[in-house]
């Protein structure tokens, strides 16, 4: 049985007859990421949403199953909608220490109280419940020691502090955002269910 590293229990009579499979959601922690994302492309208004996007020259990951770099080439697409949440669209490939190639995309929703983003898209400190921020990632493995992935979809609780440096993990599914005057630093912890 894999480690138990978060479990949610729903207790509402609404649920009280469901199966005990079904009761609460387990994850396991899958890796922690810095990525290093370049500074926004602003394409603007586009007839719909605000568009901007951020390049995403490399990055980090380490887990117990898997740990590598990020490849050159990534990038993350963001929605500025016009009740002031951000959507995202993020692509990357990941390089195992082993040499392995995969591909991991996911989209997600960070929004909050206006001045809260505010100071967050300033680089400034903010208080890690002070916004909300999930994503959620899917992968693509070649055949063989990384096939797994491809038949998983890992979650991003995204607690943390708006800061260019690294954090210490509590959660098992965690994601903090960092700005410093030249660059984004991103960074998750992805877990998965097993």
């Amino acid at each position: 049985m894999p480690s138990t590293a978060m479990v949610n229990r729903m207790s509402t009579p609404l649920f009280d007859d469901l199966p005990a499979p079904l009761e609460s959601v387990q994850t396991r922690p899958l890796f922690v990421m810095r990525l290093d994302v370049k500074p926004m492309v602003i394409v603007g208004d586009t007839g719909g949403p605000f568009r901007r996007v951020g390049i995403v020259p490399s990055g980090t990951f380490a887990g117990e199953r898997l740990s590598g770099k990020v490849l050159d080439g990534g990038s993350d697409w963001q929605t500025v909608r016009s009740d002031g949440s951000t959507m995202l669209d993020v692509r990357l490939i990941l390089q195992t220490d082993d040499g392995s190639n995969i591909t991991m995309s996911y989209r997600g929703i960070r929004h909050g109280a206006t001045d809260v983003i505010q100071r967050l898209e300033k680089g400034e400190e903010v208080a890690p419940t002070s916004y909300y921020f999930r994503i959620n990632p899917m992968f693509e493995a070649p055949a063989g020691k990384y096939a797994w992935l491809n038949q998983v979809i890992a979650v991003v609780w995204a607690i943390g502090s708006h800061t260019d440096r690294s954090t210490a993990f509590s959660k098992p599914c965690e994601q903090w955002t960092g700005a410093s005057p030249f660059t984004w630093n991103q960074g998750f912890r992805c877990a998965t269910h097993d």
